[in-house]
């Protein structure tokens, strides 16, 4: 089970930053409202089109617990039943908006089909139709409801291939179609709860259904009428004879019905049930009638009621069913013997009283009132435990990919070691050069190309709109590579500050650091960027962040179509599967990169910008420098990856990607300008010394 409690110190900083100017824009009403409802006419379309009547149809709200609306034709017959996703389980994407999907639901218990309202999702906002979307919406059409991730698995099997990389869009579509659908089914009792249990069957007799408590009984007796009478016009004579025995029970456990009325009667008295209704049996005997004879003219047993809480149920002759016999021998004798049906939101679970009244006139002119009540609760051997929710989206993605979470966290948990024993490994050239060239090429084929792991400026946009709009583990959690890998860059930027990602971690960035290694052994002209000019450029990508991230507060669309001034979808997610000037974006960019070593971190990359923010925050300095770097020497400004490093020798943290490079020249002592005049120094202190010493032991030699 993972544990989450608190948001991670650096990214609090950084709201801080931005959180009070984009509360003003949220205040100010800058911020479109996230609650729509769909149109009667969008409504009526969509059910025409999936139910196919053959006369007009209605469609209209309910009002039932969860919200959506009732499909019916004009002669009252209920098709299905339309829900929302935003409106039933809240469904958010990645951008912190709503997801937004109309889910039908047929009276068979399957979906009828499903449609895309409305979204702000990054991966399905550029680079696929509005086809390539619709018809990955539309394949949860015919799920069966009963055994949903069966066929919900092979809806999504005809998803698009650029559909299928976006696993957190995706995710979210599913789990809101699955989990609104199931909500309205069970609510509108298309699907069985599963709370009862109506297949089991054992053989009891009377008493064994008295004992455990599947019939239960009340008495009343001559005297206890008579004395409720007393003040009747026409009294009843007291005594011992029961003025009403009362027989109750629901006969929808075989185990309890067909036992009692026996097969033929039970199937007949359970096989009219419709949705949501059950069979309720009620015995009496004595000289009172539970049933009485006022019911043929108002079609309603007004003697009876049933209360269940707050609410009274009344019977009414739809369905009613008189028994002549019972099934069992050792039943008492019982003068009448019905069966009704009960429905309207009776909850067989919940226990109930059965009712049923006697009336007198008084010698006042009032009404004397006598009631026989019947406590009944279902026994538990009866009652089946719900159908179990479906395992979170979070939690089934975690487990589906715990491979993948491992080889995360193995390559985590390999640099941090290498970070803190930095000195060991920079000390030695040739094994750095290979660990890092190595570390990168696994950043790059496995870490983005094989797991999609690549972090982008929209999630950063995603969790503050999240804050604002109603923040959810569940939404970050559904994605566990990108999960990790931010909550390890969150712990990184206190410890070494951007560069363990942007260094070590960015597929994107190992991209061009190996296509740029590449480009250095075939003798590519390297450009030198004159120090003013590339400070300035700085402003670039630094603007671009704060462009998107404010544009996210009037419009994510816009954001999100702003920010695909990032290549990583198109060159990592996306694997070049796109429209051609994203491609083409992409090869000018890496193109760029073959002249100047990392172009795109240096100048244009927002997430970079977006980190090197919190980086200023950063406590611990592992990067060595001396005093006489950028005074005596600058040799490590010439080769910093980046141009980080200013002609003083200082190492700007908003720049660093922490590649090390700078700490393998401080520690060559065949390369760095200090040390090799610093060994100079030595060897001429050395041969000094020895001379002195040869000098004086040629002189005690002589004497």
């Amino acid at each position: 089970m993972i544990r989450l409690h608190h948001i991670p110190f650096l990214w609090t900083c950084l709201l801080m930053l931005v959180l009070p100017g984009s509360m003003a824009i949220a205040q100010s009403g800058l911020v479109r409202d996230t609650t729509t409802t769909p149109s009667v006419q969008v409504l009526t379309t969509m059910a025409e089109r999936l139910f196919d009547p053959q006369e007009p149809i209605r469609v209209r709200p309910d009002d039932g617990a969860v919200p959506g609306w009732s499909v019916t034709t004009a002669g009252g017959e209920t098709l299905g039943y339309i829900g929302s996703t935003w409106e039933i389980a809240g469904s958010v994407g990645y951008s912190g908006r709503p997801i937004e999907m109309l889910v039908a639901v047929s009276q068979d218990g399957k979906i009828a089909g499903a449609e895309l309202l409305r979204h702000s999702e990054p991966i399905l906002t550029l680079g696929l139709s509005d086809a390539d979307i619709a018809r990955f919406v539309a394949g949860f059409g015919g799920v069966d409801l009963a055994a949903p991730r069966e066929s919900a698995a092979a809806a999504e099997a005809n998803a698009p291939d650029v559909i299928s990389r976006a696993t957190v869009s995706t995710g979210v579509i599913r789990d809101g179609i699955l989990r609104s659908a199931r909500a309205l089914a069970l609510d509108r009792g298309v699907i069985d709860a599963g709370r009862i249990d109506r297949t089991g069957f054992v053989p009891q007799d009377w008493a064994a259904l008295v004992a455990d408590g599947s019939i239960a009984y009340a008495g009343t007796t001559k005297t206890d009428a008579a004395a409720a009478f007393a003040e009747a016009k026409v009294p009843l004579s007291p005594g011992d004879a029961p003025f009403l025995d009362l027989y109750v029970a629901l006969l929808d456990p075989p185990a309890i019905g067909q036992n009692l009325l026996g097969q033929t009667l039970y199937t007949r008295a359970v096989g009219g049930l419709g949705a949501g209704q059950v069979a309720l049996f009620i015995g009496s005997q004595g000289v009172q009638s539970h049933r009485g004879t006022g019911w043929k003219r108002s079609h309603v047993f007004d003697r009876i009621t049933v209360v269940q809480g707050e609410r009274h149920f009344a019977l009414t002759d739809e369905g009613y069913l008189r028994v002549d016999r019972l099934g069992l021998e050792d039943a008492p004798p019982m003068k009448e013997r019905s069966v009704f049906q009960l429905g309207d939101g009776f909850d067989p679970i919940a226990p109930f009283r059965v009712e049923v009244a006697a009336t007198r006139p008084a010698s006042d002119g009032t009404e004397l009132r006598f009631v026989t009540a019947v406590e009944y609760a279902l026994p538990s051997q009866y009652i089946l435990p719900p159908p179990p929710e479906p395992t979170p989206l979070w939690e089934k993605t975690w487990r589906d990919k715990r491979f993948v979470v491992i080889g995360v966290g193995l390559m985590i948990a390999t640099l941090t070691l290498m970070l803190f024993a930095q000195e060991a490994l920079v000390a030695r050239p040739k094994l750095w050069r290979s660990f890092r060239y190595g570390f990168l090429t696994l950043t790059l084929v496995w870490l983005g190309w094989g797991v999609n792991g690549q972090l982008s400026v929209v999630q950063v946009v995603a969790f503050l709109q999240s804050l604002l709009t109603g923040f959810h583990w569940e939404t970050f959690l559904i994605e566990p590579v990108i999960f990790i890998l931010w909550s390890f860059v969150a712990l990184g930027l206190l410890f070494w500050g951007r560069g363990v990602y942007c260094g070590w971690l960015c597929p994107f960035g190992a991209l061009q650091e190996l296509t740029n290694a590449i480009a250095q052994k075939l003798k590519v002209p390297q450009i030198a960027v004159p120090q003013a000019i590339h400070e300035r450029l700085w402003t670039v990508k630094y603007t671009l962040f704060l462009a998107i991230l404010a544009l996210s507060f009037y419009s994510m669309s816009d954001a999100i179509t702003l920010a695909e001034a990032e290549p990583f979808k198109t060159a990592i997610s996306m694997r070049m599967i796109r429209a051609w000037p994203f491609v083409l974006m992409v090869l000018a960019i890496l193109t760029a990169g073959l002249f100047i070593e990392r172009f795109y971190c240096r100048y244009l990359c927002p997430l970079g910008a977006a980190l090197a923010i919190p980086a200023k925050l950063k406590i611990f300095d592992w990067l060595h420098r001396r005093s006489q770097c950028g005074r005596e020497c600058r040799l490590c400004e010439q080769k910093c990856t980046v141009g980080a490093i200013d002609a003083l020798g200082r190492i700007n943290p908003n720049e660093c990607v922490l590649c090390l490079r700078c700490q393998v020249i401080f520690n060559d002592d065949t390369t760095c300008p200090t040390l090799l005049k610093r060994a100079r120094s030595d060897a001429a202190r050395q041969a000094a010394i020895e001379k002195a010493r040869a000098a004086r032991a040629e002189k005690e030699q002589e004497a």
